[in-house]
């Protein structure tokens, strides 16, 4: 990397790694250093009336404060932060040779870099739990400076926490905002407690292909890409569901699967087109069954995650104890809206949407009517838990038929603080049934419904060789971890989601500058004053930007040739 391209603590920090090699030290040994304690293990353990416990203990400098032959220093240790006491005596055993102390530890470690210290616990006179430091070992050199948050009388400066800086370098977020990383921990405890409530229910956790011949199991738009040693397009699954009936159709009581989805749509506060949801699918159960143990689950992943079954999101308290209130979606539409659309045909629907405001157009069947009516009026009004149930068939196609409600379907979707967080059938498990409810579909297909589901014939195959009755269910991993956690954008559960990619100012290739007769070893220095379009030269006093180019040339102590004014006017006055 040429040196114009660093920062000025950039170059300090290489200089600082330098020094060290030169001084035989390896800035990134290659050997496992032994430690035996955490920050939070020592400030937990610690009595004043105990022996001094010796500890071994490792982490990044967060601070240093440097007064004469003594130190104080914090570490940041996967735990946590925990100071540490330095002092030149110590780790100098050799008095004649201070080296340790005077060049490395003072000069050539910068914030930001991992060092293991061998030592004693203890507490300073100001109350605060330490370690005595005997042993200082560098363990690796950072070369790029952390963000410096300052903090003062409860108030914080200089905070990294801009969105687009955070999720496209959420290593550095995890470092200097230890909130993220607290999100994350309680992201595992959900899927950990989720985990056991299903292992100890006897279902079998399985896995199934990402890549898929068909997008099944879900209306979505899917990723397309191409298999070479097939030659054929293949898709990016967009639901698990319909390779984990098949399992059910070959004998499993009940599976479930953690995994990766993938919908090629828009992405907003609550939407990632890459997301984790879980399905689980159980023999002889119903959705009525399924709503009872969604509830029961949920409430206990809420007390596994804060201590309690309510969760705080955006100033509103959640409660996630059973049992949850159960609404029909018609009867819901007609509670919020006031219009009844039992037993409407599409045209009326259509009507209807239009009368409250909703933007539809010819290609919404039946389905995507309902679906946009109650999205659009009723589904962010519902903020406690909350089952929808009783969905019509044209919004259900893999979902049995309701037991006593011709023309509607065994489904619920549940709602909490306003979004879907979970989607469950009483499966359909009638081949001949499925095969039309396929049918249809295409015919909305063809209508320009591109989420319409294609047929999966292997999947109807499956069923012809008979399924159980089944109740299903998916829950989306994301927004349940943004309910726990009391986020309200889906960025801040992810560890990377998906962005735009990065801008970068525009920039000319080298040979646009060659053109105009600038020596190759020049170019870096103009970029390094600003000049990264040749149009931008035009037009410049010569003098000026010669004066510019001999500072970066004494600065950087660069071994290059200065040019004269009358070389870099050819440069200033060329169209």
């Amino acid at each position: 990397m040429n040196i114009l391209e660093l920062s000025e603590q950039e170059i300090v920090r290489r200089n600082n790694l330098q020094q060290l090699r030169d001084l035989g030290i390896d800035p990134y040994p290659a050997a496992a250093y032994p430690t035996n304690a955490f920050s939070t293990d020592i400030r937990d353990g610690f009595k004043d009336e105990d022996e001094p416990r010796e500890v071994c203990i490792a982490g990044r400098i967060m601070s240093k404060r440097i007064m004469g032959k003594a130190s104080f220093a914090e570490l940041l240790d996967s735990k946590g932060r925990i100071q540490v006491y330095i002092t030149r005596d110590d780790i100098c055993p050799n008095q004649e040779d201070t080296t340790m102390y005077n060049t490395v530890w003072k000069k050539c470690l910068d914030l930001g870099d991992f060092i293991g210290v061998k030592g004693f616990v203890f507490r300073t006179q100001t109350g605060e739990i330490s370690v005595h430091v005997k042993e200082l070992t560098v363990l690796a050199k950072s070369l790029k400076p952390l963000p410096i948050v300052k903090e003062k009388d409860g108030q914080v400066y200089d905070s990294f926490d801009d969105p687009e800086l955070r999720y496209r370098q959420r290593y550095v977020d995890l470092i200097v905002n230890p909130g993220v990383k607290d999100t994350f921990l309680k992201r595992a405890t959900i899927l950990r407690t989720l985990r056991s409530i299903l292992d100890e229910a006897g279902y079998t956790e399985v896995e199934t292909p990402t890549l898929q011949s068909i997008a099944g199991g879900a209306s979505a738009r899917p990723f397309i890409t191409h298999f070479n040693a097939l030659n054929i397009d293949m898709y990016m699954r967009i639901a698990t569901e319909l390779y984990l009936k098949r399992l059910i159709v070959g004998g499993f009581e009940g599976v479930y699967e953690i995994g990766k989805n993938f919908r090629n749509e828009g992405m907003d506060r609550t939407h990632n087109p890459e997301f984790t949801c879980i399905e689980l699918y159980v023999q002889y159960k119903d959705y009525n069954w399924m709503m009872s143990f969604t509830e029961q689950m949920l409430e206990k992943i809420c007390i596994a995650v804060n201590g309690s079954t309510e969760s705080v999101v955006n100033g509103q308290t959640i409660s996630f104890k059973a049992p949850y209130r159960r609404l029909p979606i018609l009867d819901a539409i007609k509670e919020k809206t006031g219009y009844d659309l039992n037993g409407k045909e599409e045209n009326e629907i259509r009507d209807i949407a239009q009368k409250l405001g909703i933007e539809v157009d010819e290609t919404m069947g039946k389905g995507k009517l309902i679906d946009e009516i109650f999205g659009e009026t009723c589904e962010g009004t519902f903020i406690q838990p909350t089952f929808i149930t009783d969905y019509p068939v044209e919004m259900s196609p893999l979902t049995k038929m309701h037991r006593s409600k011709p023309g509607l379907t065994e489904r619920f979707e549940l709602m909490v603080n306003g979004k879907e967080l979970a989607n469950a059938y009483s499966e359909l498990n009638d081949p001949i049934d499925q095969e039309e409810r396929f049918v249809e579909q295409m015919k909305l297909a063809d209508k320009g419904d591109d989420e319409a589901m294609i047929i999966d014939q292997d999947f109807l195959r499956a069923l012809q060789y008979g399924m159980p009755p089944t109740s299903g269910i998916g829950i989306g991993i994301d927004r349940l971890t943004m309910l726990m956690t009391g986020q309200t954008a889906i960025g801040e559960v992810m560890f990377f989601p998906q962005m735009k990619p990065e801008v970068k100012a525009p920039r000319d290739k080298d040979e646009a500058f060659l053109a105009l007769g600038i020596p190759t070893d020049i170019i870096p220095i103009l970029r390094k004053a600003g000049y990264n379009i040749v149009s931008t030269l035009q037009g410049v006093n010569p003098a000026k930007l010669q004066q510019q180019i001999i500072e970066i040339i004494k600065k950087y102590k660069l071994e290059v040739e200065k040019p004269g004014q009358d070389v870099i006017s050819r440069w200033t006055s060329q169209e």
